[in-house]
């Protein structure tokens, strides 16, 4: 879709264009030892256009070529141009003799660009082809200036992109003033993924509200287990079986969450919260202090890039150390991810009469063995011959018997 790209704009603010306007050369370009052209500054904006027009002392000059009398040129580039190459300018912003030095090659390409989708054909051609030129000059290395891109969509209301010309907008403060940055920070992050348009709605906003009105609740409910966690030592304890797969499940939520922020899957996220918070809500709270406390822990670090001003408070109140900014990312437990049992089916000619739990490693005997132990299939059986026993590891066994 590239196109000739008209950069120019009847605009002050922005780089000069280095071109003079001689009537007897035609258009020439400002010579490198008078680079760059420098905009004059205590300019008074007085009417619409451009205050260079009228500037003698910056538009009347000499022709480089004829040595005659010129006129510099007064437009100046489009905002295109700037932010086609800003970013490698980060690498090195103090750099006041040239455009870049060394630390260039070692911080780009960028490792992650995000910008709107409406951005995704014009400011990204202009973008790579800038950079593909700052190449060539060897100004910078590589080919590209992006390892990952992100265009992210747009927020709609009634099917249609939110503007003030449509008279659809939804005003910040009075959302800020009635429930709070964290839900919609919340909401916004919830509602869909990140490179698609989001509908906008006050339903998703009570919803969102809600959810960090159970998580406080949910803070309350077990301050004092906390605190005092917070207080000594903290060390994995003995679990029962139980507790060992709730303790399973946190992680297993904890590890897809992990693998969604690499993916920058945010909605995602969310969920994973919203999982997490669900099933500390449903835990005996006397029974469970342990879990309870790394669970708690687990689930405000997740929130705190998302909902950071609830997190922040629900850190300190409940005792946690330093501040929850500062506090390490949560890592998942992969030794309590690996499974020491596994659930098999089990069918009687081909129909499903029920489940037994063995040890992964069990050998076929085992397996039917218990099976054959299961109150409801040794119903269902009663007292017909066994045919044979078919297992298929790790899904399921069939037990065939006469149909007598």
């Amino acid at each position: 879709r590239l196109r000739d790209w008209g950069v120019s704009r009847q605009r002050y603010w922005g780089g000069p264009i280095p071109i003079i306007n001689c009537e007897q050369c035609g258009l020439v370009s400002v010579p490198e030892k008078d680079l760059p052209v420098i905009l004059p500054e205590g300019i008074k904006l007085k009417d619409p256009r451009s205050p260079l027009h009228n500037l003698a002392s910056f538009i009347d000059t000499t022709c480089p070529k004829c040595m005659g009398k010129a006129k510099r040129e007064t437009d100046t580039f489009d905002t295109f141009v700037e932010s086609s190459w800003y970013y490698a300018r980060y690498c090195c912003p103090n750099q006041n003799n040239s455009m870049f030095d060394q630390r260039v090659d070692y911080w780009m390409p960028v490792d992650q660009y995000i910008g709107g989708v409406e951005h995704a054909v014009l400011h990204l051609l202009y973008a790579r082809f800038i950079y593909k030129v700052m190449r060539d000059e060897k100004l910078v290395r590589g080919n590209e200036p992006f390892t990952r891109l992100l265009t992210q969509g747009m927020v709609l209301k009634g099917g249609s992109k939110m503007s003030k010309s449509s008279n659809n907008t939804v005003s910040p403060e009075e959302l800020i003033a009635n429930y709070g940055a964290d839900t919609v920070r919340l909401f916004v992050i919830f509602a869909a993924p990140p490179e698609q348009s989001l509908e906008w709605s006050h339903s998703g906003i009570e919803g969102a509200h809600r959810f960090l009105k159970k998580l406080y609740a949910l803070a309350v409910a077990n301050e004092n287990i906390i605190i005092s966690y917070n207080n000594v030592a903290w060390e994995k304890p003995v679990l029962t079986e139980k507790q060992r797969q709730v303790y399973q499940h946190i992680h297993m939520i904890l590890q897809q969450a992990n693998f969604d922020i690499e993916r920058l899957h945010l909605n995602t996220i969310v969920s994973a919260t919203m999982k997490l918070l669900n099933l500390l809500q449903d835990l005996p709270p006397q029974q469970n202090e342990s879990i309870i406390y790394d669970g708690m822990s687990i689930l405000l670090r997740l929130l705190s890039p998302i909902t950071p001003h609830i997190t922040h408070y629900l850190w300190h109140e409940l005792s946690f150390k330093g501040d929850i900014a500062d506090a390490p990312w949560p890592q998942t437990d992969y030794n309590t991810l690996t499974q020491t049992e596994i659930d098999l089916i089990v069918q009687v000619n081909g129909k499903v009469r029920g489940k037994i739990t063995v040890a992964i490693d069990a050998d076929e005997e085992t397996i039917k063995i218990n099976a054959l132990a299961n109150e409801n299939i040794a119903r269902v059986i009663g007292q017909k011959a066994l045919k044979k026993v078919v297992i298929v590891p790790k899904k399921l066994i069939n037990i065939v018997t006469d149909l007598g």
